[in-house]
């Protein structure tokens, strides 16, 4: 039988295979940077989304006029620190505060000057509490202020004081002389409290509180903001915002 030949296929030249293997490597190389081009700004694209929409979580839970947290806010705030409380036993105190007579300078003056009054009492709060308190503004006339590691005693001495300190506020609007005033209703925070619940309770303190001022302060005050300048002339007394 005759031998069959192979035949054998020519070995492409050694330049060749040189050529075509660089430049595959090139695109490849070039596929890879581009690549890397579009990771990097999607990451950035995401680092700005999620950057923006911390902003709109803050802004939605944060008082426009105050810059401290609203009711939203504040609850949150509740919340997260009833979970601390019960799982690492510690302890604090929900006041609940409310203006007094604030509707009456609305009327008389215009919302400016209950924005004022407003403003003037969220600066008292915030200068009396710690950095790790929280202030916030549960809407209207109407604060809250969540304090960590306070008793019974302490929490209603604060409490005190803050009355004190707003009671001391004096504002002139139109040539009259205004007081402000407010009541606090307090509860302590422990192991079994609920954000819900302390809410409540020290709503009903609070009311309990106003009915009580009522009849504590002189009658000039009790009822209605606008004091005569005469009676508010005492500076040593009286703290004019």
């Amino acid at each position: 039988m005759a031998t069959k030949k192979r035949v054998r296929t020519p070995a492409k030249p050694a330049a060749s295979r040189g050529r075509h293997g660089k430049a595959g490597k090139t695109a490849a190389s070039g596929q890879l940077r581009g690549d890397r081009t579009i990771i990097r700004k999607l990451r950035q694209q995401l680092s700005a989304a999620l950057k923006r929409i911390d902003e709109l979580q803050a802004s939605a839970d944060t008082d426009f006029l105050l810059g401290i947290p609203n009711r939203r806010g504040f609850e949150h705030e509740l919340q997260r620190a009833v979970a601390y409380i019960k799982r690492y036993r510690a302890s604090g105190a929900l006041i609940l505060l409310d203006v007094d007579r604030l509707k009456p300078v609305n009327d008389v003056f215009g919302h400016a000057a209950g924005d004022k009054v407003l403003k003037a009492i969220a600066s008292v709060l915030t200068r009396q509490v710690r950095a790790s308190d929280v202030v916030g503004r549960l809407g209207g006339d109407e604060f809250a202020l969540l304090l960590w590691n306070l008793s019974e005693t302490d929490a209603r001495a604060k409490a005190a004081v803050l009355e004190a300190d707003i009671d001391a506020l004096t504002f002139t609007f139109d040539g009259q002389s205004i007081t402000a005033g407010a009541s606090a209703g307090v509860t302590i925070l422990g192991p079994s409290s609920d954000a819900a619940r302390a809410l409540e309770e020290a709503d009903s303190a609070m009311y309990v509180r106003k009915a009580q001022r009522r009849h504590e302060l002189p009658a000039d005050r009790a009822g209605s903001p606008f004091t005569p300048a005469a009676q508010t002339a005492n500076p040593s007394k009286r703290r004019h915002a």
